[in-house]
């Protein structure tokens, strides 16, 4: 039976209560508060519905992530990224990102990225828990990904290209500062062809919950303006 959270307790049910149809579906209801944003992600779950819906929270099982470690660089990207046509930064415009990934695509008829998500994230980037990569040729920006980073860990949302390979390229930035500031994991939520290239596999819910104790709470040694 799906939980209902109430509006009082920032309380997620446990982990395995998650639903198998439709799959990994938690809860429903509560709020997008930036106290329960971040209890949601410290407690394994993500908000992910269609404007008209209630909230929806979701810890699907298996759990797709990245260990950096095992990021596969292709020799296309490589060559990309030594010839640095595009340049990529870090936290400089994290609005335009994520109005870049709220954008409709072509492949899609909407977007999840609401207009309240829109600014529960926008407030959560104040708090200093959510980052963005922007991607820019010369002064436009034409690619960027966001997410969340909590102790060792890092929760990727969404990206968004304008031009060709501009989130790859991005993306590909991020995973190399990652590795130097000494983070283990990045969750990736669910599976896409696109992240398997780069070497995301899926693991059980209760190993990703395994992560969770073991490096939420440890420093790592980000510097999101470089």
């Amino acid at each position: 039976m799906l939980t209902w959270l109430q509006r009082d307790s920032l309380d997620f049910p446990p982990l395995e209560k998650a639903l198998r149809e439709p799959e990994g579906l938690l809860a429903a209801g509560g709020d997008l508060s930036a106290a329960r944003l971040v209890a949601a992600y410290r407690h394994g779950c993500f908000p992910w519905f269609a404007e008209g819906q209630p909230l929806l929270w979701w810890s699907p099982d298996p759990r797709t992530v990245l260990f950096p470690n095992e990021f596969h660089l292709s020799r296309s990207l490589a060559k990309l990224l030594r010839q640095q046509r595009l340049r990529v930064t870090f936290d400089r415009d994290f609005a335009a990102v994520i109005q870049g990934c709220a954008a409709p695509r072509q492949y899609a008829d909407g977007t999840w990225i609401t207009t309240a998500m829109r600014d529960a994230y926008l407030e959560l980037h104040r708090l200093g828990h959510a980052h963005s990569v922007e991607v820019w040729d010369g002064e436009q920006l034409v690619g960027g990904l966001y997410g969340l980073a909590m102790g060792r860990l890092f929760f990727g949302e969404s990206m968004f290209s304008r031009v060709d390979n501009a989130s790859k390229i991005g993306f590909a930035t991020l995973v190399g500062k990652l590795r130097e500031w000494g983070f283990v994991l990045i969750d990736c939520q669910m599976p896409t062809s696109h992240l398997h290239s780069f070497g995301a596999r899926p693991i059980a819910r209760s190993e990703f919950a395994s992560y969770l104790r073991q490096y939420l709470d440890q420093p790592s040694e980000a510097d999101w303006r470089t």
